[in-house]
């Protein structure tokens, strides 16, 4: 991805592509350099306003979203977050949400990182793309075991409806056991 020109975009929202939303600055503006698997762009809004926007997009807000996290983990300080679970966006926060360059990396796509120079990490993704965000290594492997404690609850949420409706579609105390025979017996009739 080192010899080409980014797109640009007036807006975006994350989706199951999105790797990295990094705060720029370009012209001027606090801008987002956006990397997708395969591809960059550069997006005419700050990271944040991308965050609130693919949250609203799928049903939510970013409020909501972190309300939510604090919730199910009690994590208060630079929180993850999941923007739609059924597409494994899954964003955290390279410092707190409030501050203008702080930038959010998708979870599902980081391969690998390590120390770079000056308290930064060095962060290769699925795709091979690597790059160096201001964040310690110590401070990044927190937000990555803080994420997947989030992705490992939410999982589990998900996967026990189907197993609790399948309990309650099976239940065998007498009257509905008694229920389900009636049903079978009206089925075999036709």
């Amino acid at each position: 991805m080192e010899n080409y020109e980014p797109v640009i975009l007036e807006s975006y929202e994350a989706n199951r592509l999105t790797m990295a939303i990094l705060a720029v600055m370009e012209d001027g503006q606090l801008h987002s350099s956006v990397y997708e698997a395969e591809k960059k762009m550069l997006v005419k809004m700050k990271p944040m306003e991308i965050v609130e926007r693919s949250c609203r997009y799928f049903g939510s807000s970013y409020i909501g979203r972190k309300a939510g996290t604090k919730d199910l983990l009690g994590i208060t300080h630079k929180p993850p977050i999941v923007v739609d679970a059924a597409n494994s966006i899954y964003l955290f926060p390279t410092t707190s949400s409030s501050r203008p360059q702080c930038s959010w990396i998708s979870h599902y796509y980081i391969r690998q990182y390590e120390t770079a120079s000056q308290d930064n990490t060095l962060v290769t993704f699925t795709d091979g793309t690597e790059l160096t965000l201001p964040i310690s290594v110590h401070s990044f492997e927190n937000q990555m075991y803080r994420t997947a404690q989030l992705r490992t609850v939410i999982s589990s949420r998900i996967e026990d409806g189907p197993r609790k409706m399948g309990a309650f579609m099976f239940q065998r105390d007498s009257s509905s056991q008694a229920l389900q025979e009636q049903l079978i017996r009206e089925l075999n009739r036709y």
